[in-house]
């Protein structure tokens, strides 16, 4: 026994166990708005806090105290304060590092733990209808900022010829649309294209439609309930695959389907988690994030499904390679990547 590794571990433990314990308090910050409150950067008591949003005081000060701890805000005399930098990431929804709604999303993987211990003692699936709602909201706010900051500013530009067809008037299927964050942000940038977003959840697609009328774009914008591998219409010039292909059941099938659909020389977008080829360049905190997820989430959603590839979050570039060389397609590409993101470009 190595003493000095044993307690050089447990450190380690201990550090994960007060981030998974904090993480719950960040959820509670953000869905009471105590984030928001604080945003202006002013020194505040647990009480002044506690007034404006609502809340009991004692449970306040107890909050704060562990915000103080773990860092997140400053704490100098009994007065507590959320710097700058800190109400990017946690209040500031606009922001292209918010990550504070995202953060509901862990709360589905400890809320369906019995249901992912079933999972894992039997053969692995677990639909994503079958999480707790949770997730699906979840799940669009942690990827929207990030697709806010980057999907008309970089990603799509990064697309040989694909920006000038949708300037100009172009047909776009985005697939696994969730509650419509990508389609709509696409809508609002190229108003004379059309956009389809597909998905085989129907409480997102109700949910995306209401999205697309608040964000006042339904005249170019539909929504429809469809799987990957079947989903309606044809000619399109750009099929795209937000943080979702890898979840698919068939994500053979799915690619095959976009190639049938599209026009020739028709483009795909496919935006999945950053991830290397081999498991040991992986084995940093991205990856451990996306690993977690995916054991949770995505693979026992592919598991449920037909074929069941059982890709996962961190399945790479070579391997999405394969998957779409054997679909047809004559060319792939990275096209971008961001800390978090490959952005790969698939062509007919």
């Amino acid at each position: 026994m190595d003493e000095v590794k044993l307690h050089e571990f447990m450190g380690r433990l201990v550090g994960d166990m007060g981030g998974a314990a904090i993480m719950a308090n960040v959820i509670l910050g953000e869905e009471l708005g105590l984030y928001r409150a604080m945003a202006d950067g002013n020194p505040v008591t647990p009480e002044e806090l506690a007034k404006r949003t609502g809340c009991n005081s004692r449970l306040v000060r107890e909050w704060l105290s562990g915000q103080a701890a773990s860092g997140y805000v400053e704490h100098d005399q009994g007065r507590f304060t959320l710097p700058e930098e800190q109400a990017m990431a946690l209040a500031n929804e606009d922001s292209p590092v918010y990550v504070a709604g995202g953060a509901v999303v862990l709360a589905s993987m400890y809320l369906d733990k019995d249901k992912l211990v079933a999972a894992m003692r039997g053969d692995g699936a677990l639909s994503w209808a079958d999480h707790h709602p949770c997730l699906f909201s979840g799940t669009e706010r942690f990827f929207r900022p990030g697709y806010r900051a980057n999907l008309v500013s970089a990603w799509l530009p990064a697309l040989d010829g694909v920006v000038p067809r949708l300037e100009q008037g172009a047909k776009v299927a985005d697939v696994g649309c969730g509650h419509g964050a990508s389609t709509v942000i696409m809508a609002q940038a190229y108003p004379k294209s059309s956009f389809h977003g597909f998905d085989f959840h129907g409480r997102s697609i109700e949910q995306a439609r209401q999205r697309a009328a608040d964000a006042a774009v339904s005249d170019r914008v539909q929504f429809s309930q469809a799987s990957a591998r079947d989903f309606p219409g044809r000619d399109f010039d750009l099929v795209c695959f937000f943080d979702c292909l890898h979840d698919m059941g068939d994500p053979v099938g799915a690619a095959r389907h976009a190639h049938e659909v599209l026009k020739p020389g028709g483009v795909v977008l496919l935006v999945e988690p950053f991830a290397n080829d081999d498991l040991d360049q992986n084995l940093n905190p991205i990856g451990r994030m996306y690993y977690a997820a995916s054991t949770c989430i995505c693979t026992p959603n592919s598991l449920s499904q037909e074929v069941g590839l059982g890709l996962g979050a961190q399945a790479g570039e070579r391997r999405l390679r394969h998957v779409f060389a054997e679909a047809g397609f004559a060319s792939f590409r990275r096209a971008t990547e961001t800390p978090f993101n490959l952005v790969l470009e698939a062509r007919k």
